[in-house]
């Protein structure tokens, strides 16, 4: 049965987050014929104009949802007019109670939380976009390590939720639609897709190399003299209460605050804050994993494994195996 996906582009979008997917799709329906197929449609046709300057021809928001499958909304650097457009936001919210499946590439699922299809569900975005997400739409658990997130559909009747699929970064909204089309066609078919296309079919970690906590280093970021002072001494308590007491506000508030700015807790910063610097403890082959640990203030080995295969996808042993490998010639 073919899946009839509906790509939803707006003046500004991301050419990447859309030309990914469809290839993605195009190889599939190659090798096994009738799979998908697809359109592009907006609020405004006939023709969309990328953020690279290039005109899409589109066809108009179909009123009729009954030919639809699958909305994919793309991200792009338009994503904050596309939130405030209301005809695709009242489109979308249609297609949510009709019940079909939807998903978003890169910062599209910002316009899934301005429509409000992602309140008290899991959802990921650009981690560019992870403070803005945080702080426009707290009513959404935002995880922005994650390359994808796949929120099964929910309840019945009137009270039902559709199923939900939301990507980071560009090329992650690869990532998301292998994922789909295992979970449409098997793992078998998303492998040779994923071979075809020369790309690992689940790639290891999150978005952790990219954290958005990368951004608070410079001077006028909020918390950026907080998080020196945890870099520079990971071994200390670094609990909620402390913080805030450091930062000399009450832990809620602090809280609130920090994950608003950063669109992470802070007990989720400091873990990566860790993780990021055992890593590169690993990497250089000098103490014992378990110095490590310690220095890392994870305490043993085991805390610091699951933190590893939480953020990273992988165990500290397969950095320190790669770091050996590379040296070995």
């Amino acid at each position: 049965m073919t899946c009839r996906i509906a790509f939803v582009v707006f003046p500004g979008f991301q050419q990447l987050d859309l030309a990914g997917p469809m290839a993605v799709f195009e190889v599939v329906r190659l090798a096994q014929p009738g799979s998908y197929d697809w359109r592009l449609v907006a609020s405004k046709a006939p023709a969309v104009r990328s953020s690279a300057g290039v005109h899409w021809p589109v066809q108009p928001l179909p009123q009729r949802l009954g030919s639809i499958d699958l909305v994919m909304v793309i991200g792009g650097d338009g994503v904050d007019a596309a939130c405030r457009d209301t005809a695709l936001i009242a489109w979308l919210q249609r297609a949510s109670r009709a019940g079909l499946r939807i998903a978003s590439i890169c910062s599209g699922s910002l316009v899934l939380a301005a429509a409000g299809l992602l309140d008290q569900r899991t959802a990921t975005t650009h981690w560019s976009r992870s403070g803005q997400f945080a702080r426009d739409y707290p009513a959404v658990r935002l995880q922005p390590d994650r390359i994808y997130v796949r929120e099964p559909a929910a309840g019945r009747g009137a009270q039902a939720l559709p199923e939900l699929w939301t990507s980071a970064g560009m090329t992650a909204g690869i990532d998301l639609c292998l994922a789909l089309v295992a979970h449409d066609h098997g793992e078998a078919l998303a492998r040779e897709a994923a071979r075809q296309l020369v790309v690992e079919r689940r790639r290891p970690g999150g978005q952790s190399q990219f954290s958005p906590l990368l951004d608070l280093q410079r001077p006028e970021g909020r918390f950026g003299p907080l998080l020196e002072h945890v870099r520079s001494h990971l071994r200390e308590d670094h609990s909620v209460d402390a913080l805030a007491a450091r930062a000399c506000m009450s832990p809620r508030h602090f809280a609130r605050c920090f994950r608003a700015e950063t669109g992470a807790t802070p007990a989720h910063a400091v873990e990566r804050l860790r993780v990021e610097a055992a890593r590169t403890a690993l990497e250089s082959g000098l103490p014992s994993v378990q110095r490590i640990a310690t220095d890392c203030g994870f305490g043993h080995t085991e805390r610091m494994r699951r933190s590893f295969q939480r953020l990273l996808g992988r165990p500290p042993g397969a950095f320190r195996r790669a770091m050996q490998a590379g040296g070995a010639g």
